[in-house]
């Protein structure tokens, strides 16, 4: 019997489709067309070929943009506006990845400095690694495999992609855009399973020349341990960010910036804002503004196009986000707002002091709660913000110069924002978690790089 995985919307859990699921004798053919392509390579993709496909799965995908939203908002949650937002960011990567295309050059290398060398023409050529393995995680169902797949396409490696097995729709529905822009079958196949045996086996195949990884840092560091030898990887994984509010803070500019970061997607984002460490001159006010913003937010169901915030993928992570709250309380953190809208929709939460060895001082909440801790000496602040195996991206709010450059060059992180939150990104710029958070650099045209390998030529002439 052939087997299917369920896909439910996030808020309701009413069934959107039913759909065929992978098994190992798929697996298995999927992995061998990919490494039948790649080793021929009188019929690699030309350059040209590979933009043109980008370009035309972009003009697809915009044509297309009002049905990707909604079954964005379906399957993963996302209120419809971010939704809509989502399917722009898809696009701009689309645009993104063909132009670096340009850039995809090698370099020369000097011949001629010692005798040895004299007589001699090298340089460098860019060459596909080989197959790629994509695993993607839930929270942006579209642009995540966007930043997967595109890079792989772009510089001509054959891609498997594996969609979380909750948002498999907008993965399947994109690769089916590029095929219908002229992308031949075994260079980009989608994989579909719940099982994680299954999963392993993928992404450990000897045939994977490199891994691409979004998820939790304990599945993440696992298959690293796992992968064949010679295979690369990146991976991204989250943190438990942290923003600082310095005593010259203009809390008239930071109140919204601090809710976006903090609630956006209602906090299932891996650098959203958890930890918010603020001078305590500044502390009462800060928390009044923070909890009327927070307070008024529009909670509810995703396809309505006022929510603000919509629900957690599941009830099981609406649970563990609950019970993390209520441990904080009970070691003495004070709650506003909070509490349940349905079975996977939280009330956003701001905890104030909650304990430093409560889970949501320690660990990555990915819920709608931020946390907030007063300080009176910047360093201290910094210290405590540093303390976590996690490090990915900070911010820190001052209209004073000084302690805003002091605590971007002390705060661990690959990314450091001034007045702004700490979920920016742009889906050109590097981004990258450090220690547990993260290994390699994400970023279309820095993925691109890592699916090349380089090639030197170097000829020997009588000139």
């Amino acid at each position: 019997m052939s087997q299917t995985l369920q896909v439910v919307q996030a808020f309701d859990r009413a069934v959107v489709a039913e759909i065929p699921a992978d098994d190992a004798q798929a697996l298995e053919t999927k992995l061998a067309a990919a490494a039948g392509v790649m080793r021929n390579r009188d019929a690699w993709l030309k350059p040209y070929q590979r933009s043109a496909i980008l370009l035309r799965t972009a003009g697809l995908l915009e044509a297309r943009q009002a049905y990707f939203a909604k079954l964005i908002a379906q399957e993963g949650g996302k209120p419809l506006t971010d939704a809509a937002a989502e399917v722009l960011r898809a696009l701009d990567g689309l645009h993104n990845a063909a132009d670096e295309i340009r850039n995809l050059a090698g370099r020369e290398i000097p011949m001629g400095l010692t005798p040895a060398s004299e007589g001699r023409w090298a340089f460098t050529t860019k060459e596909p690694i080989g197959v790629v393995a994509a695993i993607s995680a839930f929270n942006h169902p579209l642009n995540l495999i966007v930043h997967q797949v595109a890079p792989a396409v772009a510089v001509g490696c054959a891609v498997i992609v594996k969609p979380a097995a909750a948002t498999p729709l907008s993965c399947i529905e994109f690769v089916a855009l590029l095929r219908e822009a002229g992308l031949a079958e075994p260079w980009c196949q989608t994989f579909i399973t719940e099982d994680n045996a299954l999963s392993e086996r993928f992404a450990t195949d000897p045939r994977v020349a490199f891994l691409s990884f979004i998820g939790s840092a304990r599945v993440g560091w696992y298959l690293r341990s796992k992968l064949a030898p010679g295979t690369r990887c990146s991976f991204e994984h989250g943190g438990a960010a942290p923003a600082i509010v310095d005593r010259s803070a203009n809390l008239d500019r930071i109140i919204e910036p601090m809710v976006k970061g903090g609630y956006y997607h209602a906090g299932q984002v891996c650098v959203s804002t958890q930890r918010i460490f603020v001078h305590t001159d500044l502390l009462n006010d800060f928390v009044e503004r923070l909890a009327t913003r927070v307070q008024a937010l529009r909670v509810g169901d995703p396809l309505l196009p006022e929510t603000e915030v919509g629900p957690l993928i599941n009830a099981r992570e609406a649970e563990r986000v609950t019970s993390w709250i209520d441990a904080a309380v009970a070691g003495g953190a004070r709650l506003i707002g909070g509490g349940r809208r349905s079975e996977t929709t939280l009330i956003p939460a701001i905890l104030i002091e909650p304990p430093a060895d409560a889970k949501v001082s320690q660990l990555e909440v990915f819920g709608p709660v931020t946390c907030v801790y007063g300080f009176q000496e910047l360093d201290a602040a910094i210290e405590i913000a540093n303390s976590l195996p996690f490090a990915f991206q900070a911010s820190v709010f001052s209209t004073d110069i000084g302690p805003a450059m002091r605590a971007a060059r002390r705060l661990d992180a690959s990314t450091v924002l001034i007045n702004d939150h700490t979920a920016f990104r742009t889906d050109w710029m590097p981004f990258a978690g450090r220690r547990q958070s993260g290994y390699g650099i994400g970023g279309i045209p820095w993925s691109m790089e890592d699916m090349c390998q380089e090639k030197m030529l170097v000829l020997r002439h009588d000139g």
